[in-house]
């Protein structure tokens, strides 16, 4: 159980990845992903049960996450409707089209092949093979992540969520950086939906319910857990806190809670996340008090 954990968390840190673009650099959340991750699930189930290459049903996956991207980044950006509420329309039709795609709200892949038979055979223990599919995935997108935000493009992409209005000033089109920031987010958020799909065997238009707050919850604890860190450590960090996430999880359902309520734990996992930080600053400031009172 331990180590499926460790391959789930290694695998739903693509998705955390994904999210970090927008909710970290950006500086606001995306709610297109709750659309755009079972979206991938969906084009990448019915594309192989269509009888596509998994690798090719995966960057087809990955393409129509982007496009929800699109979609999203020019109703905020052109259209002037709110990140939030253009999120949330596109991942309202995005149901639409994930019905579509699938003919059904599931689609299994029973006796069909996925990207996971890459990695499977005698010599591979179980649940060893979600496991290098993860470290695969999650390094891939932590080595572009890395390349990209280190060159010219990716550093205005930087400065465009930590100040628009100097970014703008010094010739940076802010709205162009947002729309593709928006497209790159929702394609890792897409591959990672495309992934957990084929490895849980089948793809599910209400897969998408809730998602969100896996993807901050990784972020967050890698944040709260290892403090001030460099850029590339932040992306390790919430590969690691992602995988913590899941043993929390796991911990949760040895303890004999109802799975029933797992996205209620999830919820409640994050807030105390969240806090930690606003409980420690309040006891930093009381311990400078207590001290700065008995030195007087």
């Amino acid at each position: 159980m331990i180590f499926s954990s460790i391959g789930q968390g290694l695998l739903w840190s693509v998705l955390g990845l994904g999210i970090f673009m927008t909710y970290r650099i950006l500086n606001f959340p995306d709610m297109t992903t709750e659309g755009s991750f079972p979206l991938g699930g969906a084009v990448s189930v019915a594309a192989i049960v269509a009888g596509f290459p998994p690798l090719a049903a995966t960057g087809l996956a990955i393409i129509a996450g982007m496009l929800a991207g699109l979609v999203t980044g020019l109703l905020y950006t052109k259209g002037k409707i709110p990140v939030i509420l253009s999120g949330i329309l596109v991942m309202s039709a995005l149901n639409a089209v994930m019905l579509f795609v699938m003919k059904r709200p599931n689609l299994s892949l029973l006796n069909q092949e996925n990207i996971l038979d890459f990695f499977r055979n005698d010599s591979i223990p179980k649940n060893y093979d979600t496991i290098l599919l993860g470290l695969i995935a999650s390094s891939l997108i932590i080595g572009l992540l890395y390349f990209f935000f280190n060159t010219d493009f990716g550093q205005a992409y930087i400065a465009t969520g930590d100040n628009e209005e100097m970014a703008r000033s010094l010739g940076i089109s802010t709205d162009r950086m947002k729309i593709i920031g928006l497209v790159l987010s929702n394609g890792v958020i897409a591959l990672s939906g495309a992934l957990i799909a084929q490895n849980d065997g089948y793809a599910d238009v209400s897969k998408g319910i809730g998602v969100i707050v896996i993807g901050l919850a990784s972020i967050i604890i890698g944040e709260v857990l290892f403090g001030e860190l460099t850029f590339f450590e932040r992306l390790v960090a919430i590969v690691l806190g992602s995988i913590i996430y899941q043993l929390l999880i796991l911990l949760v359902i040895r303890l004999g809670f109802d799975t029933t309520y797992l996205k209620l734990f999830s919820a409640m996992i994050l807030t105390l996340c969240l806090l930690i930080p606003r409980f420690k600053e309040k006891l930093q400031l009381k311990t400078g008090f207590e001290k700065g009172g008995l030195s007087k």
